[in-house]
Protein backbone atom coordinates (compact mmCIF):
# COMPACT_ATOMS: atom_id res chain seq x y z
CA UNK A 1 0.00 0.00 0.00
CA UNK A 2 2.65 2.53 0.65
CA UNK A 3 4.22 1.59 -2.79
CA UNK A 4 1.21 2.36 -4.41
CA UNK A 5 0.64 5.85 -2.48
CA UNK A 6 3.99 7.12 -3.16
CA UNK A 7 3.36 6.07 -7.16
CA UNK A 8 -0.02 7.97 -6.75
CA UNK A 9 1.95 10.85 -5.09
CA UNK A 10 4.36 11.24 -8.44
CA UNK A 11 1.59 10.87 -10.63
CA UNK A 12 0.30 13.71 -8.62
CA UNK A 13 2.72 15.69 -9.56
CA UNK A 14 3.46 14.53 -12.97
CA UNK A 15 0.90 14.73 -15.85
CA UNK A 16 3.72 12.43 -18.01
CA UNK A 17 2.56 8.80 -16.32
CA UNK A 18 -0.56 7.11 -17.64
CA UNK A 19 0.02 4.11 -15.41
CA UNK A 20 1.51 2.81 -12.08
CA UNK A 21 3.83 0.61 -14.06
CA UNK A 22 4.87 3.68 -16.13
CA UNK A 23 5.82 5.86 -13.24
CA UNK A 24 7.95 2.02 -11.88
CA UNK A 25 10.39 3.29 -14.76
CA UNK A 26 11.31 6.27 -13.49
CA UNK A 27 15.18 6.74 -12.37
CA UNK A 28 14.15 8.72 -9.32
CA UNK A 29 12.06 5.86 -8.21
CA UNK A 30 15.09 3.41 -8.93
CA UNK A 31 17.44 5.67 -6.89
CA UNK A 32 15.07 5.86 -4.33
CA UNK A 33 14.49 1.90 -4.28
CA UNK A 34 18.35 1.94 -3.77
CA UNK A 35 18.74 4.43 -1.44
CA UNK A 36 16.50 2.76 0.70
CA UNK A 37 19.18 -0.20 1.05
CA UNK A 38 21.87 1.84 1.00
CA UNK A 39 20.79 3.90 3.74
CA UNK A 40 20.08 0.53 6.00
CA UNK A 41 23.81 -0.72 5.15
CA UNK A 42 25.18 2.89 6.39
CA UNK A 43 23.07 2.68 9.15
CA UNK A 44 24.70 -0.70 10.33
CA UNK A 45 27.75 0.73 9.77
CA UNK A 46 28.75 -1.24 6.21
CA UNK A 47 29.76 1.79 5.30
CA UNK A 48 31.41 0.29 1.80
CA UNK A 49 28.69 -2.18 1.21
CA UNK A 50 26.44 0.86 0.82
CA UNK A 51 29.03 2.89 -1.14
CA UNK A 52 28.95 0.19 -3.80
CA UNK A 53 25.27 0.16 -3.25
CA UNK A 54 25.01 3.94 -4.28
CA UNK A 55 27.44 3.52 -6.94
CA UNK A 56 25.55 1.18 -8.72
CA UNK A 57 22.38 3.10 -8.32
CA UNK A 58 24.29 6.16 -9.49
CA UNK A 59 25.43 4.10 -12.74
CA UNK A 60 21.83 3.41 -13.35
CA UNK A 61 20.04 6.06 -12.60
CA UNK A 62 22.51 9.38 -12.97
CA UNK A 63 21.12 10.61 -9.78
CA UNK A 64 23.68 10.33 -6.89
CA UNK A 65 22.41 10.31 -3.04
CA UNK A 66 24.86 9.68 -0.03
CA UNK A 67 24.06 6.46 2.00
CA UNK A 68 23.81 8.92 4.65
CA UNK A 69 21.06 11.00 3.50
CA UNK A 70 17.77 10.71 5.22
CA UNK A 71 14.96 11.15 2.83
CA UNK A 72 11.15 11.08 4.33
CA UNK A 73 8.10 9.68 2.25
CA UNK A 74 6.96 10.26 -1.00
CA UNK A 75 10.14 12.20 -2.57
CA UNK A 76 9.75 12.63 -6.47
CA UNK A 77 13.25 13.08 -8.22
CA UNK A 78 12.23 14.15 -12.09
CA UNK A 79 14.81 13.12 -13.99
CA UNK A 80 18.29 12.33 -13.05
CA UNK A 81 21.28 14.80 -12.50
CA UNK A 82 20.50 14.88 -9.18
CA UNK A 83 23.48 15.33 -6.39
CA UNK A 84 22.09 14.46 -2.34
CA UNK A 85 25.19 15.21 0.19
CA UNK A 86 26.09 12.82 3.02
CA UNK A 87 24.22 14.97 5.97
CA UNK A 88 20.98 16.07 4.17
CA UNK A 89 18.01 15.92 5.59
CA UNK A 90 14.50 15.93 3.05
CA UNK A 91 10.87 15.83 4.65
CA UNK A 92 8.00 14.41 3.04
CA UNK A 93 5.98 15.28 -0.21
CA UNK A 94 9.42 16.65 -1.81
CA UNK A 95 9.55 17.40 -5.19
CA UNK A 96 13.36 17.54 -6.91
CA UNK A 97 13.94 18.48 -10.42
CA UNK A 98 16.93 17.57 -12.56
CA UNK A 99 20.34 19.03 -12.11
CA UNK A 100 19.32 19.93 -8.64
CA UNK A 101 21.96 19.52 -5.80
CA UNK A 102 21.88 19.58 -2.16
CA UNK A 103 25.35 20.12 -1.08
CA UNK A 104 27.45 20.35 1.47
CA UNK A 105 30.37 23.38 2.82
CA UNK A 106 32.51 23.51 5.16
CA UNK A 107 34.17 19.92 4.48
CA UNK A 108 35.63 18.16 7.77
CA UNK A 109 38.12 15.18 6.01
CA UNK A 110 34.72 12.61 6.35
CA UNK A 111 34.57 13.07 10.07
CA UNK A 112 31.45 13.86 10.97
CA UNK A 113 29.30 17.63 11.29
CA UNK A 114 26.19 18.78 9.40
CA UNK A 115 27.44 20.10 6.05
CA UNK A 116 24.29 19.57 4.07
CA UNK A 117 20.40 21.16 4.20
CA UNK A 118 17.81 20.10 5.98
CA UNK A 119 14.47 19.86 3.61
CA UNK A 120 11.21 20.83 5.45
CA UNK A 121 7.69 18.66 3.84
CA UNK A 122 6.15 19.71 0.46
CA UNK A 123 9.28 21.93 -1.03
CA UNK A 124 10.01 21.91 -4.81
CA UNK A 125 13.80 23.05 -5.67
CA UNK A 126 13.81 23.51 -9.72
CA UNK A 127 16.08 22.43 -12.09
CA UNK A 128 19.56 23.41 -11.80
CA UNK A 129 19.16 25.13 -8.69
CA UNK A 130 21.79 24.56 -5.31
CA UNK A 131 21.27 24.38 -1.89
CA UNK A 132 24.41 24.28 -0.07
CA UNK A 133 25.60 24.45 3.52
CA UNK A 134 24.01 23.25 6.93
CA UNK A 135 21.04 25.58 6.30
CA UNK A 136 16.82 24.93 7.12
CA UNK A 137 14.54 25.45 4.01
CA UNK A 138 11.05 25.79 5.33
CA UNK A 139 7.47 23.59 4.44
CA UNK A 140 6.62 24.86 1.32
CA UNK A 141 8.91 26.56 0.74
CA UNK A 142 10.06 26.73 -3.45
CA UNK A 143 13.46 27.16 -5.44
CA UNK A 144 13.86 28.29 -8.60
CA UNK A 145 15.85 26.96 -11.47
CA UNK A 146 19.23 27.51 -11.02
CA UNK A 147 19.03 29.44 -7.58
CA UNK A 148 21.93 29.24 -5.42
CA UNK A 149 20.52 29.11 -1.64
CA UNK A 150 23.49 29.49 1.01
CA UNK A 151 21.17 30.96 3.62
CA UNK A 152 18.03 29.47 5.75
CA UNK A 153 14.51 30.00 3.63
CA UNK A 154 11.37 30.71 5.38
CA UNK A 155 8.40 28.50 5.08
CA UNK A 156 6.40 29.34 1.88
CA UNK A 157 9.36 31.56 0.73
CA UNK A 158 9.88 31.38 -3.37
CA UNK A 159 13.49 31.88 -3.18
CA UNK A 160 14.93 32.74 -7.00
CA UNK A 161 18.55 34.56 -8.44
CA UNK A 162 22.29 34.19 -7.20
CA UNK A 163 22.41 34.26 -4.15
CA UNK A 164 18.54 33.11 -4.05
CA UNK A 165 16.40 36.14 -2.31
CA UNK A 166 12.85 36.01 -1.91
CA UNK A 167 10.62 37.20 -4.20
CA UNK A 168 6.77 38.27 -3.54
CA UNK A 169 4.17 35.90 -5.23
CA UNK A 170 0.51 36.38 -6.07
CA UNK A 171 -1.82 34.86 -3.67
CA UNK A 172 -3.71 32.67 -6.42
CA UNK A 173 -0.04 30.90 -6.59
CA UNK A 174 0.53 30.90 -3.34
CA UNK A 175 -3.32 28.85 -2.43
CA UNK A 176 -2.45 26.13 -5.55
CA UNK A 177 -1.89 22.92 -4.21
CA UNK A 178 0.86 22.15 -6.32
CA UNK A 179 3.67 24.14 -8.74
CA UNK A 180 5.83 22.63 -11.30
CA UNK A 181 9.49 23.66 -11.16
CA UNK A 182 9.39 26.36 -7.85
CA UNK A 183 9.08 29.29 -9.95
CA UNK A 184 6.05 31.30 -10.58
CA UNK A 185 4.46 31.82 -13.91
CA UNK A 186 3.19 35.64 -13.69
CA UNK A 187 6.09 37.65 -14.69
CA UNK A 188 8.22 38.54 -12.41
CA UNK A 189 11.67 39.67 -12.37
CA UNK A 190 14.07 38.83 -9.68
CA UNK A 191 14.20 42.20 -8.13
CA UNK A 192 18.25 42.93 -9.09
CA UNK A 193 16.82 42.12 -12.75
CA UNK A 194 14.19 44.51 -11.72
CA UNK A 195 16.00 47.83 -10.72
CA UNK A 196 18.49 47.13 -13.87
CA UNK A 197 15.18 47.21 -16.15
CA UNK A 198 13.96 50.59 -14.15
CA UNK A 199 17.49 52.11 -14.92
CA UNK A 200 17.19 51.18 -18.89
CA UNK A 201 13.75 52.75 -18.81
CA UNK A 202 14.94 55.79 -17.52
CA UNK A 203 18.02 56.11 -19.48
CA UNK A 204 16.08 55.51 -22.78
CA UNK A 205 13.76 58.19 -21.76
CA UNK A 206 16.43 60.89 -21.18
CA UNK A 207 18.07 60.00 -24.37
CA UNK A 208 15.15 60.54 -26.24
CA UNK A 209 14.43 63.92 -24.36
CA UNK A 210 18.20 64.71 -25.45
CA UNK A 211 17.39 64.38 -28.92
CA UNK A 212 14.22 66.18 -29.24
CA UNK A 213 16.30 68.29 -27.72
CA UNK A 214 19.57 68.65 -30.17
CA UNK A 215 17.05 68.64 -32.93
CA UNK A 216 15.22 71.60 -31.60
CA UNK A 217 18.11 73.24 -31.25
CA UNK A 218 19.14 72.59 -34.48
CA UNK A 219 16.16 73.51 -35.66
CA UNK A 220 16.48 77.41 -34.17
CA UNK A 221 19.94 78.03 -35.16
CA UNK A 222 18.22 76.78 -38.96
CA UNK A 223 15.97 79.65 -38.55
CA UNK A 224 18.65 82.38 -37.21
CA UNK A 225 21.05 81.66 -39.77
CA UNK A 226 18.08 82.03 -42.31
Amino acid sequence: MRLIAYLDSIRARDPAPRSRWEVLTYPGVTAIAFHKVAHRLYRARLFLLARIVNHVARALTAIDIHPGATIGHNLFIDHGFVVIGETAEIGHNVTIYQGATLGGTNPMNGIGGKRHPTVGDNVVISLGAAVLGPIMVGNNARIGANAVVTKDVPEGATMIGIPAKPIPVPAEEKQAPFKPYGTPCSEKFDPVTQRYEVLKCELEALRARLDAFEREERARRSGEAA
